[in-house]
């Protein structure tokens, strides 16, 4: 009777395993045969009302039977395992002749595309690029520059106020003293960076605006390196029938001091909205560096002399490629930035 469970034990869970198509059903079938309350373990509970003849031989049955459901579900797993693989590689299968998805690549911003012809101009010229904190004190920016508290320079600045001594610097004025203070002359030095001020947004200004910086200081410096660093530098980012002028200018940092125009890329010297009808655009002020701002920076001005000026990079980009609004460089529109 026992030998005959057991035989057909070994028939049906030939069968059942041949059938097997997923882990949770090998799992069932393994606990339904081979389990604690599994069908081999009931037969084999009966094995005390056998005669001591008989044991031995349906003992070695029940093994080879239990041998042969072990054989079966391991096979039956590698099975799985394999046609699991085969689903797998089926699904990632990468077709290598499809042509590639072609994304859309940004390109450089204007500002930035000037700056870098800018940088390389002057570096060629044999100066080097500085950085400054964006976040000033109010020494850097105002005093260590010749314009004491309560100067009435200060008002026209429109500063951004942190707390009394802390500001949105107005200007990248603040890297030359921190650049004197660190290094002795010969000095020659581009800051360019983000400045900020009150300013009103229009066609040509905004209370956040990019500038550049440049102070040279070494033994017999004067007014006639200024103008010719500043002539080669125009007439090489915008070519040489740039019409250029320079003006007499009073700065509290710089004496004598001057701006340099240009004349309107608009209106060619007409008079239109851009120019505000005086057909030369502002493009930069300079002058010979003040004694105190030398003596603030630790150099002497006694040993030494040297220029600064400053530039705004929103201009010189509009007068480099037309443009007639600064409004355009901040409002993220592709239509614009694409041309670029």
């Amino acid at each position: 009777m026992i030998k005959e469970q057991l035989e057909t034990i070994a028939q049906v869970a030939a069968q059942a395993f041949a059938d097997v198509r997923e882990s949770s059903e090998l799992e069932a079938l393994r606990v339904r045969f081979l389990g604690k309350k599994g069908e081999l373990t009931a037969i084999l509970k009966q094995m005390g009302k056998l005669s001591a003849e008989e044991r031995p031989v349906i003992g070695a049955l029940a093994n080879e039977v239990r041998a042969s459901i072990e054989d079966k579900i391991a096979a039956a797993a590698a099975a799985l395992r394999e046609r699991q693989m085969q689903e797998q590689i089926a699904q990632e299968t990468l077709d290598v002749t499809m042509p590639g998805k072609r994304r859309p690549i940004g390109t450089q911003h204007p500002l930035s595309l000037v700056l870098d012809e800018i940088q390389d101009i002057f570096i060629g010229m044999g100066f080097s690029v500085a950085e400054g904190p964006e976040v000033e004190l109010d020494y850097y920016n105002f005093e260590a520059l010749n314009i004491p508290k309560n100067h009435p320079a200060r008002d026209t600045q429109d500063t951004f106020y942190i707390t009394e001594n802390v500001l949105l610097r107005s200007q990248t004025s603040p890297v030359q003293i921190r650049v004197m203070e660190k290094q002795k002359p010969p000095i020659r030095i581009i800051a360019p960076g983000r400045v900020y001020r009150s300013d009103a947004i229009d066609a040509t200004h905004s209370p956040l605006f990019h500038q550049i910086e440049g102070l040279v200081v070494d033994k017999g410096i004067t007014m006639a390196d200024l103008k010719g660093t500043l002539v080669t530098f125009a007439k090489t980012l915008y070519g040489q029938d740039a019409v250029l002028r320079f003006r007499p200018h009073h700065f509290q940092f710089t004496e004598p001091s001057c701006e340099m125009d240009t004349m309107c890329f608009a209106c060619h010297g007409e008079g239109c909205r851009l120019c505000k009808g005086e057909g030369w655009i502002e493009l930069l002020g300079a002058g010979m560096v003040h004694p105190k701002v030398l003596q603030n920076g630790g150099v002497d001005p006694e040993e030494y002399s040297g220029f600064a000026f400053g530039m705004g990079l929103e201009r010189l980009v509009m007068r480099r490629y037309g443009i007639d609004d600064m409004r355009l460089f901040y409002e993220n529109d592709l239509r614009f930035l694409n041309q670029f």
